[in-house]
């Protein structure tokens, strides 16, 4: 279960404190946030696509015109998770080859081409293969956005920002959701095709503001990019101060803690597993991209048609209407937990979300038996209301910290690589439910629920025993739960193992001293105009 968060504070970087930091009154944070909240934006195209699907389903010119099978359905939906599937070995490459910007503005472009393929389809199989681009481009910008976010924010805001990520998930819902609301009634195939080309305005305003978005400093620093990475790091922390004394100790906590990194690396696959402290982050990253989109939630996402349909609720007035108050709902909720994760600690919240998960899962299989067997409009009203209270539980963790919390448990070495697994088995997850749901749902009916209780059980057994406790701890450091005395970090953190490393590489001059970098940032006029 792991000893993780005996940091009793949150400004606290190698042993030392450091005075308390509020975003909404430093300059050169509230930049870097208003920028970082443009980058976040990946995750609401990939919420925009869920509800919009959703949406679409009760749409009956989009219906008409396509005529789905309930097998072509899942096949419609599904086919984007094997796009996104398909970029997974491409991604942590190019993040980690080309930087985070890049791998984000080349997702974006191809995504934008399957935007306009998918609102200009006029065949079933033309819309087929504009979705899995979007996928695909959608996964390329996905691997790469969370690690810029992570890798720039304060190490007092890290926490809550990077569980923001996520949580635009439901921006994107929301206004694909109200999109379809307001456009079913059209006559025509405008009824799908404006919420189809909709889909591209949460990426155009990441494309148009990406360029002012700075580069990760730990990207630069492992390139021998120093001087630019200590550049970044003062704006971003402190104003444009290379001097700043934060500043300094992150600077050298990164630095080393990257030398260490590369010397131990094996640089393959093999990696991932090749310490007991990675396949314990890798079990994590596995577990909880599994249980992301296992835990029933799909169900909602891309069948609420069909469950509505099943208790009793058959208008597509009436379905898009709860559609569309649910996705705001899960904004606030998944919002304001994003502002607790260092208060209530990641462990905690996911063990009372299981739970809660578990037991509301429960409710809604019985309040679904009595609505589809006795007929009873009460009941159905109830798996709504069940509904609204199962997402209420899944929210408190599963939205943002599926990504906020995966990140941070990664080293640099291996962290595009780590959260490339992570993806690869949401897709895996999503595909077998796009695939499975529909068809289930419409053989068994409410008995299928059942299989989603047991499950839940499972997960708030793996998540009891697997989780560790992170809260309170710099990036760097967060190694030392996993690995101990092997942990490989840098600063006034390192111990043991680390220190003798550290000292052998520096006697070696493979570690820039923070003089010489700093010497030349000051003395060279192309750096100091750097300097905002």
């Amino acid at each position: 279960m792991g000893a993780g968060g005996a940091i009793p504070t949150a400004n606290v970087l190698g042993g030392r404190e450091f005075p308390f930091v509020k975003w909404q009154t430093d300059p050169g944070l509230r930049k870097l946030y208003a920028l970082l909240g443009t980058v976040i934006l990946v995750s609401a195209t990939n919420g925009f696509d869920g509800s919009m699907m959703n949406g679409l389903q009760t749409v009956d010119n989009w219906l008409n015109y396509f005529k789905p099978s309930p097998a072509t359905r899942g096949l419609l939906n599904a086919i984007m998770s094997v796009g996104s599937m398909c970029a997974i070995p491409i991604s942590p490459w190019l993040a980690d080859w080309r930087g985070r910007r890049v791998a984000i503005i080349i997702g974006i472009l191809i995504m934008f081409v399957g935007v306009a393929l998918q609102a200009a389809s006029v065949a079933l199989g033309m819309f087929i293969f504009a979705r899995f681009l979007i996928g695909f481009g959608i996964s390329l910008a996905h691997g790469a956005a969370p690690l810029l976010v992570t890798e720039l924010a304060h190490m007092q805001h890290r926490a809550r920002i990077t569980s923001l990520y996520n949580t635009t998930w439901y921006l994107g819902s929301i206004i694909a959701a109200w999109t379809t609301y307001g456009t079913f009634r059209i006559e025509s195939t405008w009824s799908w095709r404006i919420p189809s080309l909709l889909q591209a305005a949460p990426a155009m305003v990441m494309l148009t503001c990406i360029w002012a978005v700075p580069e990760s400093p730990r990207w630069l620093i492992s390139r021998d990019r120093h001087e630019e990475a200590l550049i970044i790091l003062a704006n971003a922390h402190a104003n444009g101060d290379v001097n700043d004394e934060l500043v300094q100790y992150e600077f050298t906590e990164i630095k080393e803690t990257i030398a260490l990194e590369a010397e131990f690396s094996k640089r393959g696959i093999s990696e991932l597993w090749s310490t007991k402290g990675n396949r314990h982050r890798m079990l994590i990253c596995i577990c909880a991209g599994l249980f992301s989109q296992l835990s029933g939630n799909s169900l909602v996402s891309y069948y609420i048609g069909d469950i509505l349909t099943q208790v009793g609720i058959t208008s597509r007035e009436t379905q898009n209407l709860i559609n569309g108050i649910l996705s705001i709902w899960n904004l606030i909720v998944a919002c304001g937990m994003a502002f607790a994760v260092d208060k209530a600690g990641r462990r905690p919240l996911f063990l009372v979300a299981t739970f809660g998960m578990m037991v509301s899962f429960i409710g809604w299989t019985i309040a679904s038996k009595y609505a589809v067997v006795n007929k009873s409009n009460a009941a159905g009203t109830a798996v709504v209301t069940i509904i609204f209270i199962y997402y209420t539980c899944y929210n408190l963790a599963w939205s943002g910290l599926l990504i906020g919390y995966t990140v941070e448990i990664l080293p640099y070495e291996i962290r595009a690589r780590g959260m490339a697994v992570m993806f690869l088995f949401v897709n895996l997850a999503l595909f077998f439910n796009n695939y499975v749901n529909p068809v289930a749902l419409d053989g068994i009916s409410w008995k299928y629920y059942i299989v989603y209780c047991c499950w839940l059980a499972v997960e708030l057994v793996v998540v009891y025993f697997l989780f560790v406790e992170t809260r309170y701890t710099p990036l760097e450091e967060i190694a030392k739960y996993f690995d101990g005395d092997e942990a490989r970090v840098g600063g006034e953190a390192a111990t043991g193992r680390a220190k003798e490393t550290l000292e052998a590489l520096h006697e070696k001059g493979k570690i820039t001293s923070n003089h010489d970098i700093l010497e030349k940032v000051t003395s060279d006029q192309s750096y100091q105009e750097k300097v905002v």
